[in-house]
């Protein structure tokens, strides 16, 4: 394989993460907090490095086979998460390299979980590179989601093609088309819900930081008590919102805003359902905490649209350690955390749609057993649902529930107890936040966690992330032979 175009792509990758880090120092300047010098540092590192390998592999068009898009996908996330943790190492912050790099894949793949207390006496740079981090790896799932996964077959996603053109050669051309527009949609969303955010009673800097982990549907906060410590209830159904917006189609965003027609919504098949699904969920959860925990209704019904809304859309936000309610929620929230939001979306997760053609699949089956002599047309949104398709969700889920039990078993490994293992895997791997339990639940981190256990949660945030054959297919030898 020719790894000349990977290694010019990556460069490119690592000098603009370079040249982002000069943000946090802005903010540092103005803000104070002293550790410029060590964003700077890492600044110079990133652009150095990137640049030397962009001249270096300069010379020839960018044109991306399949497999080439594979391992840039792969290589660009993994080698992306130790860039952008450099800061963070040369700042100190946690208690040594492995919580800096925690923090940075956790914020990259927007998974949203934290191995750092006492937020709010953190520097500000710190905060908003966390943020920022967040913000950018929202983006960089959606242009996968949409511009990459569908041309490479991954996981089910050719049914959500946007042109049946050869995929070999198309991967970077449309790429950076999609990506122009998808850019300027998600930096409308985001300025948005600041605006929205400050009105409701935050302030500047809590407005943009949080703005930019809602709409990325990443989940970190400036606060150790995350939404509990806005008063506002406003604020926290702002959030909903936003959480929501971020975990529908972008695809469908674009669709509206050249044909403006607002019927695309209630005629989506995934959004439809989505929405039907989070009312629902919402409503059960409040008539119960207003039953047993006897709490009026709108304190019931934003306590249940907050938390829900954040499991499944996977952001990690969290306004009560929902955790510690009682057995039913309990059960409920880790049936919630393998949900997910839509495909093509910041979201995590298993996704609607998956759900939705694993339902068609089972029926169209009771169907053949019922009437072994019918035939069985199987669509979802008017597509066929090829055999090829088929295999491969089936094959999405069970790499998914593989791994989540092969990782809880590795973290027992560690001495971790059952909740605490499992649910630390399934909030890894369905890049949901935070987990279950006293230890890695909602109202705590993850920094009592020994660091070979932090390792493992790192790299399984990454495997969930890019959906698993991204990375599970540059093992295979047949991969790197021509």
């Amino acid at each position: 394989m020719r790894l000349r175009p990977v290694l010019h792509l990556l460069g490119y990758l690592w000098f603009g993460l370079g040249l982002m880090m000069l943000l946090p120092i802005a903010v540092d300047l103005i803000y104070g907090g002293g550790v410029w010098d060590e964003f700077l540092m890492a600044a110079g590192v990133a652009t150095f490095v990137g640049l030397a390998m962009t001249i270096t592999t300069a010379g020839e068009p960018l044109r991306l086979r399949a497999r080439q898009a594979f391992l840039v996908t792969g290589a660009s996330w993994v080698t992306s998460g130790f860039v952008v943790a450099m800061p963070l190492i040369f700042a100190g912050v946690g208690d040594g390299p492995v919580d800096a790099i925690f923090e940075a894949f956790s914020g990259l793949t927007t998974t949203g979980a934290t191995v750092l207390t006492n937020l709010e006496s953190l520097p500000r740079a710190i905060l908003f590179w966390r943020a920022l981090l967040q913000w950018l790896g929202g983006i960089g799932v959606i242009v996968m989601a949409i511009a990459i996964f569908p041309f490479l077959g991954i996981g089910g996603m050719a049914l959500f093609r946007t042109e049946s053109s050869d995929k070999s050669e198309k991967v970077l051309p449309r790429t950076r088309e999609i990506a122009v527009r998808i850019a300027g949609l998600y930096a409308f969303l985001s300025f948005t819900c600041a605006v929205v955010y400050w009105l409701g009673g935050m302030s500047g800097f809590d407005a943009i930081t949080h703005a930019m982990t809602t709409v990325s549907t990443a989940g970190y906060s400036n606060y150790d008590a995350s939404f509990a410590a806005f008063p506002q209830l406003s604020v926290h159904w702002i959030a909903v919102v936003f959480m929501i917006l971020g975990a529908l189609p972008f695809a469908l965003y674009i669709q509206l805003m050249s044909r403006g027609d607002f019927r695309l919504v209630l005629t989506n098949p995934q959004v439809r359902s989505f929405f039907v699904f989070l009312v629902a969920i919402v409503g059960i959860l409040t008539l119960w905490l207003m039953t047993n925990l006897e709490i009026s209704a709108m304190e019931a019904a934003t306590l249940a649209a907050l938390n829900v809304t954040s499991v499944v859309t996977t952001t990690g936000y969290a306004n009560s350690d929902y955790s510690a309610w009682g057995a039913f929620p309990f059960a409920l929230f880790v049936l919630l955390m393998f949900v997910g939001g839509c495909t093509g979306s910041t979201a995590g997760g298993i996704k609607i749609y998956r759900h939705q053609v694993s339902g068609i699949i089972l029926m169209a089956q009771l169907r053949r057993l019922l009437f072994p002599n019918a035939v069985v047309i199987t669509q979802y949104d008017g597509k066929a649902i090829t055999p090829q398709i088929v295999a491969s969700i089936n094959a999405f889920l069970t790499v998914a529930f593989g791994s989540i039990l092969l990782i809880t078993v590795a973290l027992g490994a560690f001495g971790l107890d059952f909740v605490t293992a499992f649910s630390a895997a399934v909030t890894a791997v369905m890049n949901v936040g935070p987990g279950l339990g006293p230890e890695v639940g909602p109202a705590s981190t993850f920094a009592g966690l020994p660091d070979g256990a932090k390792g493992l949660i790192a790299f399984a945030m990454v495997l969930g992330r890019l959906e698993f054959f991204t990375l599970l297919i540059l093992l295979v030898p047949a991969f790197w032979r021509d």
